[in-house]
């Protein structure tokens, strides 16, 4: 299978549930609420996190800003991270994930973007 096209996949995979995770937040669901409430942050954060999400899927999904989108994805994750380092959150399934969407949202980018691949030619298989 062609790297570009399991680039995509993945990318498509990440957009996917990014854009899932940023509708229920921008729909304000009871569940956005409760879950920042117990992570210690106003209920009512969730429509702020939404936007800021929404922005970065958008700009990672348009190829010309797809670099900058991850970038900007990659910080999202990595506050989430250390949200549930703070509240002791369990390692692999709540402290890790943010590594383990970082990993998609990357992955996908490097195998379908050939500037990516150019840029940082030792990840390149020889």
């Amino acid at each position: 299978m062609n790297a570009v096209v399991v680039g995509r996949s993945l990318s498509a995979l990440a957009i996917l549930f990014l854009a899932f995770d940023t509708a229920i937040k921008l729909a304000q669901m009871p569940v956005v609420a409760e879950t920042l409430g117990s992570l210690g942050y106003p209920a009512d954060l969730g429509l702020t996190i939404g936007i800021v999400e929404l922005v970065c899927l958008v700009l990672y999904a348009v190829p010309r800003t797809a670099v900058l989108g991850a970038i900007l994805l990659t910080a999202l994750f990595g506050g989430g991270i250390a949200t549930h380092i703070r509240v002791g959150s369990p390692l692999f399934t709540h402290i890790l994930f943010g590594v383990y969407l970082g990993l998609f949202v990357w992955g996908g980018l490097y195998l379908r973007s050939e500037r990516l691949r150019e840029l940082l030619p030792s990840l390149r298989s020889a």
